[in-house]
C-alpha cells in the first residue's frame, strides 16, 4: 500500500476538520474508531494489489458508492426519527430523486 495507516488517519482527521463527524455519545474513542477504519481500508487496499490500476480504481469507486448511499440513508433515518428537516444538501439530492431521470416532479 503507498499509505501506511498512520498517514490515512492523519488524512481523515484532516478531511474531518472540513466536515466534522458527530461521534455523538457512542461508547468509543474517536481515535480508536478512526484507526480500526484506516486499518480496514489499508488491508482492503492490500487485498487489491494484484487488481489491474483500473479494477482497483473501478472497486474503491464502488466502495464509496455503497458507503455514502448507506451514509445517506442513515442519515435521512436520523433526521426523521428526531422530527428534525433535511438539511439543504440532503434535500438537494433527495429533489432530484423525486423528479426522475427526466427531471419533472
Amino acid at each position: 500500500m503507498s499509505i501506511s495507516q498512520q498517514d490515512l488517519e492523519i488524512l481523515m482527521h484532516e478531511v474531518e476538520q472540513e466536515d466534522p463527524i458527530d461521534f455523538a455519545d457512542l461508547p468509543f474513542d474517536e481515535q480508536d474508531l478512526r484507526s480500526l477504519v484506516a486499518s480496514h481500508l489499508c488491508e482492503m487496499a492490500d487485498a487489491m494489489e494484484s487488481f489491474s490500476e483500473e479494477d482497483r480504481r473501478l472497486t474503491l469507486l464502488a466502495v464509496s458508492a455503497k458507503l455514502v448511499l448507506e451514509n445517506l440513508v442513515l442519515h435521512v433515518q436520523l433526521l426523521r426519527r428526531h422530527g428534525l428537516p433535511l438539511n439543504e444538501q440532503t434535500e438537494a439530492l433527495l429533489s432530484r430523486l423525486r423528479k426522475g431521470p427526466g427531471g419533472e416532479a
